[in-house]
């Protein structure tokens, strides 16, 4: 008799982590941390992991099988060059990731990066990251990308501990995509679960944001997401309706595919296939 089939992978966790080995703190070999995402495709908890990021001055390296979530390391005009390999080599383009670099005139720096991705006739989501605390200005550049139908990113860490943004920030941050009904990701520290204290600086964890994030979607208020971002307790936040929340959090990148996946076993929320989660999120 043929053994049963293994329960497919469950879609509240699917594509969470975005492999971002070659980016800091992790530094991986661009050759090597591509094999690794290769050879995890026979891996149970494959599904765990989405794109593979990578910049744009390395994409021509990676292969046309894996798709890619591609980070502009210069302003708008790097979209054009970006869409034409992409084009030209039958690249598996996931998403395009550029920032906000023009303080004075953040507004006119979302326009100018939509554009170029318009002149460049960019199908796939497009993250923009509009650094800084929440001001006017601020709110009016995440105005634009959302006018502009497009996604934020929420840089969440910072090899700087001092730099890290507080939870009382990331939660207004959160609060002001959710306004808007726009989607995120999010990018750096974020490869533990809960929010913890390295070298004693705070880390925000990935299932606090999850958590907040459905606070705010339910009508919570922003008080009340900044308190979730302080939590460390594993399972009190382990009840968070994932599924629900990551209609608007789609992911976030990550040097660090083991360690989200080691906390997610350690709560219950994944297991191998041999054994069964104590809760489906």
């Amino acid at each position: 008799m043929a053994p049963d089939p293994a329960p497919p992978f469950p879609d509240a966790w699917r594509g969470l982590v975005d492999d971002a080995a070659t980016f800091p703190p992790g530094d991986a070999d661009l050759g090597v941390a591509l094999a690794t995402y290769a050879d995890r495709a026979a891996e149970w908890h494959s599904g765990l992991v989405g794109s593979f990021v990578v910049t744009d001055t390395h994409l021509a390296s990676v292969p046309a099988d894996v798709p890619v979530s591609v980070v502009l390391t210069s302003g708008a005009g790097a979209v054009a060059g970006v869409a034409a390999l992409a084009a030209r080599k039958g690249l598996r383009v996931a998403g395009i990731e550029a920032a906000v670099r023009d303080a004075d005139d953040p507004v006119g720096n979302v326009r100018r990066i939509d554009a170029a991705a318009r002149a460049a006739e960019v199908d796939v989501p497009l993250f923009v990251e509009v650094p800084g605390p929440v001001t006017a200005a601020w709110l009016a550049a995440v105005d634009e990308v959302a006018a502009c139908g497009h996604r934020l990113k929420l840089r969440l860490g910072n090899v700087d501990h001092d730099l890290v943004p507080s939870p009382a920030t990331v939660a207004a941050w959160i609060d002001a995509a959710l306004d808007r009904e726009t989607r995120f990701k999010a990018t750096a520290g974020l490869h533990r679960a809960v929010r913890h204290d390295p070298e004693g600086g705070g880390a925000h964890g990935f299932l606090n944001v999850l958590a907040a994030t459905q606070v705010l979607w339910d009508g919570g208020s922003v008080d009340d997401a900044a308190a979730v971002l302080e939590v460390r307790d594993g399972a009190a936040l382990a009840a968070t309706d994932v599924a629900a929340a990551r209609r608007w959090f789609t992911s976030f990148g990550s040097c660090s595919v083991t360690a989200p996946l080691e906390d997610l076993l350690a709560l219950g929320l994944l297991a191998p296939p041999t054994q069964h989660p104590t809760e489906q999120p």
